[in-house]
């Protein structure tokens, strides 16, 4: 066999001969290869990968086709509810204002056989409960009713305290004129809570339902606490039923449950010393507290100072039980005085609502403070608690600080001073601090609340109404083992719930930041104080109840500011601490209503340009900025998957970058990059 070498020179030798010497069928093989040549320049790949794109562009314009269609047929069918509600709402409204005339007159003749009423308190002094009613019922209405609207916004606060709706009042001939009162003493936000009740929001069997944004409820660490829960009920001394836990207990509270809250008190309260558990009272939740002490340390007729805006479930606690008035130290959103931050509470506000009450001859015997505060999320630094205990000292003012937050401040920026962490406290027999399990462990239904005072006097006269509010044996066996297991709260529960809140935080202020609505920006607590005054057509509390209302029909409950007394109508408290996908689409279905909401004003606007500037509407120099005296992120790395995720759905939303960048389009722009990304595709 011969074997033949192919070398650089032999290959060309042989393309020479080639070239000299003809062969049939030479131009056919090369009309052949040119034929070849311009195959290769119109690649297949090239139009697969066309086809792909535009199959994709295509799939995507259906999916966001099918996903408007299912928008469009919910929306159809709340227009029909809707109009089905409006003509009934419009008869309840008209004889709302009817029944509220009638309650301020009932309110002036109150006025007339007193004392007087200051312009900061809540409910007229010594309420006189059959007077009341049988002015409520013997009225039959007349009165100005533009006389009703033209009053100061302080006498504005006692006529609609409460949310009391007169309009709604039967009274019942088998109650007595006190049971009558309290009977109509709810407000919206019990009218939402029972609408919520009835038509939760379920994923699967209701997905129509209302999504709640209104109750204050850790709904992120349900999965945490119930693993929790279980594995104590595996454990013996879980079980454990010992005869005391199935007995009348001392009234303050079994000993190794007071003694167990003592240590967990001055562990996460930072106390100087260790706190004692003779000082340590138990009943079953921070209401009960708010009653006992209003019913210990007031007589009936006299006040408590309080700042606004609060959480109203306060005033139902201490009126109800002890007929216990408010006198309120408003606070706003400007910046003024002596204030560095919206809605500030100084000692100068507490001074003034202070004086104006006792010059209107009324006795204020105690100050509420709310560290963290509810709704407002505002943290106080040690100067400024000092500050409101030395200002209590100095008018012998009981102070009553509310903690239930404590442990949700969930961004180490912000630090918590609890008054249990103080080196000395100003006036330590007339301090008393609550702290309560509901919130800062996610279990709003177990009732436990925990008073800490020095005053041996106000702790017994408070354990003697322990006997209507007391706490079962064995809840409180569970509860001191849970308060006992300090690493799986160190090392567990607090890092995840921590987290968590920071990020449901994070998802609805970035939603507000979208949509261009201010916010106070604070990192404690479950609640986001939101300013939606430029939604109102004037700055009423009606407007601002009309869209509470508006929220409502479409399946989101929020709470107004009316609900926590506020002074200026438009602000809103929602609630974050909400699983995701609850989160997504409560966010949706506010948006939808804050869109038409705009387009409606907007509408009225060009029909009526001369009044472009109404009454009441929120300046825009006024409206509160996104950020806070807590710093925000300034990293963009802080974002997570799931924002960017939302991110990206909010543009698809709303741009048209799908119908004006198409797989045709960006062939003809930039043909190269093209070109290399058929070519991936190809080989992949």
């Amino acid at each position: 066999m011969q074997l033949w070498c192919f070398s650089e020179s032999n290959m060309a030798s042989s393309s020479r001969m080639q070239n000299m010497v003809p062969r049939p069928g030479f131009s056919a093989l090369h009309r052949l290869r040119k034929k070849r040549k311009g195959q290769r320049v119109k690649d297949p790949l090239d139009d697969l990968l066309l086809k792909t794109l535009t199959s994709q562009r295509a799939m995507e314009e259906r999916f966001l086709q099918m996903e408007e269609r299912r928008f469009q047929r919910d929306l159809d069918v709340e227009e029909r509810r809707m109009q089905l509600e409006q003509r009934r709402f419009e008869l309840e409204r008209e004889h709302e204002y009817r029944m509220f005339n009638v309650f301020a007159q009932m309110l002036s003749i109150l006025k007339q056989s007193h004392s007087g009423s200051s312009s900061s308190i809540a409910m007229p002094r010594g309420l006189d409960f059959n007077q009341a009613l049988s002015e409520m019922t013997g009225l039959g209405g007349g009165g100005d009713l533009q006389e009703l609207r033209a009053r100061s916004q302080a006498e504005r606060s006692v006529d609609m305290h409460g949310f009391c709706h007169p309009g709604d009042f039967q009274r019942s001939p088998y109650l007595s004129a006190r049971g009558n009162v309290v009977n109509i003493f709810r407000g919206s936000t019990e009218e939402g809570y029972k609408a919520y009740h009835a038509d939760k929001y379920d994923e699967d069997k209701n997905p129509n339902g209302i999504i709640n944004f209104g109750t204050s409820e850790n709904k992120l660490c349900f999965d945490l606490m119930s693993k929790r829960l279980k594995e104590q009920l595996t454990q013996t001394d879980m079980n454990l039923m010992e005869p005391p836990l199935l007995q009348y207990p001392d009234w303050k509270g079994h000993m190794f449950l007071r003694e167990e809250v003592a240590r967990f008190l001055t562990y996460y309260c930072k106390a100087p010393a260790p706190l004692k558990a003779e000082n340590v009272i138990v009943l079953n939740g921070c209401g009960s507290l708010f009653s006992a002490l209003a019913t210990v340390l007031c007589d009936p007729g006299e006040a408590v100072l309080i700042a606004t805006p609060f959480y109203g479930g306060i005033t139902r606690s201490v009126f109800l039980y002890g007929n216990v008035k408010l006198v309120y130290a408003y606070l706003d959103s400007k910046i003024t005085g002596t204030s560095t931050r919206p809605f500030q509470l100084t000692v100068e506000k507490l001074e003034k609502a202070l004086q104006d009450a006792r010059a209107e001859g009324i006795t204020v015997r105690a100050l509420i403070l709310l560290n963290p505060q509810n709704p407002l999320g505002d943290i106080y630094s040690l100067s400024e608690l000092r500050d409101y205990l030395e200002f209590a000292k100095r008018h012998e003012l009981h102070v009553i600080v509310d903690e239930i937050y404590m442990l949700s401040v969930f961004d180490e920026s912000a630090t918590f001073h609890s008054v249990l962490g103080m080196d000395r406290l100003p006036d330590p027999q007339r301090t008393h601090v609550m702290w309560g399990i509901s919130k800062d462990f996610a279990v709003s239904g177990i009732r436990f609340g925990t008073l800490y005072t020095e005053n041996q006097d106000v702790a017994n006269a408070v354990a003697s109404l322990c006997y209507f509010h007391g706490v079962c044996g064995p809840v409180q066996h569970k509860v001191a083992q849970l308060l006992r297991d300090r690493d799986w709260i160190n090392q567990v529960y607090l890092r995840a719930n921590h987290a968590r809140l920071k990020a449901a935080h994070t998802y609805v202020t970035d939603e507000l930041k979208t949509l261009g609505v201010p916010f106070l920006n604070r990192n404690a607590g479950f609640f986001v104080w939101i300013d939606f005054r430029k939604y109102l057509r004037t700055g009423t509390f009606e407007e601002e109840m009309l869209l509470w209302r508006r929220f409502l029909d479409n399946k989101v409950l929020l709470s107004c500011g009316k609900a926590f007394e506020c002074s200026e109508p438009g602000w809103f408290r929602i609630i974050f601490a909400d699983k995701t996908h609850r989160l997504q689409l409560g966010m949706q279905r506010i948006r939808k209503v804050l869109e038409e909401r705009e387009q409606e004003i907007l509408a009225e606007e060009k029909e009526q340009p001369c009044q472009s500037d109404q009454d009441g509407k929120a300046d825009s120099t006024d409206e509160v900025i996104f950020v806070s005296r807590h710093q925000e992120p300034t990293c963009s790395g802080s974002s997570n998957l799931g924002d960017l995720i939302g991110l990206l759905q909010q543009q698809m939303r709303s741009s048209d970058w799908l119908q004006k960048n198409t797989a045709e389009q960006f062939a003809q722009e930039k043909p190269e990059i093209y070109d290399v990304f058929s070519k991936l595709v190809g080989k992949q």
